[in-house]
């Protein structure tokens, strides 16, 4: 008797959550007269998303695709409401011109539970821009010109132990070597480090690389469409070893620094000044800012060097990966940029800063890679503020998710003719007069784009440029064509990886 009591009890909570999802939460935007895609309970419009079947990036693109006719349309995160921009002149808007309304990403950001989440880009208000004000010195040219020696370094050992490869033309899984790469990059300068991963693929810092990117599919989509249920649970979204790792190098790091007054032309450099001055001392390129004097905690900065090391790795590794992967299904691409590598080093007398901002086919070759293969897929923005969207009489109201399907933009045929075409001389300077420039969204625009674009590019360039230097790439039928994405990942990262084929040249 009781059990049928529980039962029925049972059944009448679920008719009234039911009852509640369809005709409350799912009523919103039917209220405010918008275009909205019919959402099931209680997932809303992502089921696919939470059980694993498809990777976000292209869950987005494929709705941007199917109702991109709209300029602005509604969907449901779970019990969220989210409002997917279709329209460049409106993601505009969004980006830039109405920023005070949708400054915050509106994603997990939780430092007492998970203190690595404490950086730029998850921060939201004022301790974003406070931030932001601290952290842009750190990228400017000559900081940037810095590191070089260091980055290039790491891309001449790169290239020297693929030598025997090269010379048995074996097959090669090229993302785990770059992987490997970008990680030496990023540990010597954001943690001043020599972590050695490309001769010793199985040490401590690739093992804890590793462990970054990938996610249960319910645990992406919680964090980035619904943190308050992650934060109601107290569940941290970074794996404890990874949080205790990299906090305690960074602190052992700075003690050693400071107690044996070293200083090196990296970033933790930079994070030690903030910490002990709260500004950065000038560069040839820059003043000084000695009226930011809220100095930096030590996890503060050791947050700011994890989210380096998070968009310095994967993103640039995976851009160099994908520019191979194209490369070597087309050898006139592949033969051209060569002869700019080789006409240029010899100008230069060397692989230099100013040979590789001189190499133009090179940059319209990655380019072109991002808009096939964007690190962020999409874009999110939460309603900071409510607002009439200009030029519609959508009324979004605070709260409100914002999603920009950057990867539709970026394979939209009537922006990018022929879109599956890998084709570099789309970003020749006519023929990006002619697009929206808002329709290419690579590193984000407005004031949240991306901070470290231009080391981001440093990095992804010198990697190729020692690559193709010495050595040309053929597919190995291993390789799958066309590539599948791994849905446990945030970023586009194929499954079964990239096998190519190396020769020397």
């Amino acid at each position: 008797m009781v059990f049928v009591e529980l039962i029925g009890a049972f059944i009448v909570i679920l008719s009234i959550i039911y009852i509640y999802y369809k005709y409350v939460i799912f009523n919103f935007w039917s209220r405010r007269g918008v275009f909205y895609v019919k959402p099931v309970v209680p997932t809303g419009n992502i089921a696919a998303l939470i059980t694993g079947k498809v990777q976000v990036g292209i869950f987005f693109r494929d709705a941007y695709m199917k109702y991109k006719n709209y300029r602005a349309f509604g969907m449901y995160s779970l019990f969220k409401p989210n409002l997917l921009i279709a329209d460049p002149e409106l993601i505009r808007l969004v980006l830039t011109k109405e920023f005070e309304s949708f400054h915050d990403r509106g994603m997990y950001c939780n430092e007492k539970i998970d203190p690595l989440t404490g950086h730029l880009f998850l921060m939201s208000g004022k301790r974003w821009r406070n931030m932001r004000v601290k952290l842009t010195p750190t990228f400017t040219t000559g900081r940037i010109k810095q590191m070089f020696s260091i980055i290039k370094e790491c891309g001449n050992k790169l290239a020297d132990y693929l030598d025997r490869q090269a010379q048995m033309r074996e097959s090669i899984e090229i993302k785990d070597i770059l992987s490997r790469y970008t990680t030496d990059v990023i540990m010597s300068t954001a943690f001043g480090i020599n972590s050695n991963c490309i001769e010793e693929p199985n040490n401590e810092y690739r093992i804890q690389g590793k462990k970054v990117f990938y996610f249960k599919s319910l645990w992406i989509a919680l964090f980035m469409f619904v943190p308050q249920i992650m934060n109601f649970f107290s569940i941290p979204l970074t794996n404890r070893s990874v949080t205790n790792f990299y906090m305690n190098i960074f602190r052992q790091n700075v003690e050693y620094r400071q107690a044996h007054n070293i200083v090196r032309h990296d970033f933790m450099n930079l994070l030690i000044q903030l910490m002990e001055k709260g500004y950065l001392d000038p560069d040839d390129d820059e003043k000084t800012n000695e009226a930011a004097v809220d100095k930096l905690t030590m996890i503060e900065a050791t947050a700011q060097s994890y989210v380096f090391f998070i968009a310095g790795f994967e993103s640039s590794s995976m851009t160099t990966a994908f520019t191979l992967y194209e490369l070597a299904q087309r050898e006139d691409i592949q033969n051209k940029l060569r002869k700019e590598i080789d006409e240029v080093l010899s100008e230069h007398g060397g692989l230099t800063y100013d040979a590789v901002n001189n190499m133009i086919y090179l940059s319209k070759v990655i380019k072109e890679t991002l808009r096939k293969y964007p690190p962020l897929p999409i874009l999110n923005r939460i309603c900071t503020e409510e607002i009439v969207l200009p030029t519609t009489d959508i009324r979004i109201p605070k709260g409100t998710i914002i999603t920009i399907p950057v990867l539709g933009l970026h394979q939209d045929p009537s922006i990018y003719p022929n879109p599956d075409t890998f084709d570099p001389e789309r970003f020749n300077l006519d023929e990006v007069a002619k697009r929206h420039r808002f329709a290419y969204l690579a590193f984000g625009e407005g004031p949240r784009n991306c901070i470290g674009k231009r080391f981001g590019y440093i990095e992804t360039k010198i990697g190729l440029v020692c690559l193709l230097a010495k050595y040309k790439f053929k597919i190995h039928p291993r390789t799958q064509i066309p590539l599948v994405f791994n849905p446990q990942t945030l970023g586009l990262a194929p499954k079964g990886g990239i096998h190519l084929i190396i020769e020397p040249r």
